[in-house]
C-alpha cells in the first residue's frame, strides 16, 4: 500500500514517520503527478489558507477533488478544514466533504488543550480501549454535518471533532503527535 501526504505546509513529516512505522510506503505530494499509484492521501494540519493557497499555486485544487472521488482521503486540524464544503470565510476548499467547519473554534495557540475522546470506531475495527488521548492545537470545530457523514467523536458537550464520509475522514484534532496509531490504522482500512 502507498499513502500520499500533502508536503505543501504543516506536520506531514509526522504523518509520514506514523505511516512508515506501520509499514506503509509514503509518498510526499506537492504536485498532480505525485498522485499517481496512491491509494490513499492525508492533509496534515498547519494552515488551512495557505495550504489552499499553495494547492492552486502548484495546480493541485482540481486533481485532488478528482483524486478525492475515488480515494480516501483524511484531513487532520487545517486539513479538516481543507475537505469541507464550508469554513465560514472566503479561502480555497476541496469542498468534498459535506460539513461545515469553524476555524480556530477554540482560541487562539495558548488555548490548545488535550483530552480523552470516546471514539467506538476504533473499538469496532481494532477491539480496543474506546478512548483516544486526542491533541488539539488551535483546532478547527466541526459545526454541522450533512447526510451520510457519521460522528466518530464529540467533545463531552456534544461538539464534533471527528467524521467520516464514505472514504473521507476529518479529524479537529492531531493523531500524529501521539503515540497510538489507531486512527492511521483506522484510516489504512478506509484506504484498502
Amino acid at each position: 500500500m502507498r499513502i500520499g501526504v500533502l508536503a505543501l505546509q504543516g506536520d506531514f513529516a509526522e504523518h509520514q514517520a506514523v505511516l512508515e512505522s506501520l509499514g506503509v510506503q509514503v509518498s510526499q505530494v506537492r504536485l498532480p503527478s505525485h498522485l499517481d499509484g496512491l491509494q490513499g492521501l492525508i492533509i496534515p494540519g498547519g494552515e488551512s489558507t495557505t495550504i489552499g493557497k499553495l494547492s492552486d499555486a502548484f495546480g493541485l485544487t482540481p486533481a485532488l477533488r478528482e483524486f478525492s472521488r475515488d480515494h480516501a482521503v483524511w484531513g487532520t486540524c487545517a486539513g479538516a478544514i481543507f475537505l469541507a464544503r464550508d469554513a465560514g470565510k472566503t479561502q480555497t476548499l476541496l469542498g468534498v466533504m459535506d460539513i461545515v467547519i469553524a476555524r480556530n473554534a477554540f482560541g487562539r495557540q495558548v488555548d490548545s488543550f488535550e483530552v480523552d475522546l470516546r471514539v467506538p470506531a476504533l473499538v469496532n475495527s481494532h477491539g480496543e480501549n474506546p478512548y483516544y488521548h486526542a491533541v488539539f492545537i488551535r483546532a478547527p470545530l466541526i459545526e454541522s454535518i450533512g447526510k451520510g457523514v457519521e460522528v466518530l467523536a464529540a467533545l463531552d458537550d456534544g461538539r464534533i471533532v471527528a467524521a467520516r464520509q464514505q472514504r473521507w475522514l476529518a479529524t479537529s484534532f492531531h493523531p500524529e503527535l501521539t503515540p497510538d496509531f489507531r486512527f492511521h490504522s483506522y484510516f489504512l482500512e478506509l484506504a484498502k
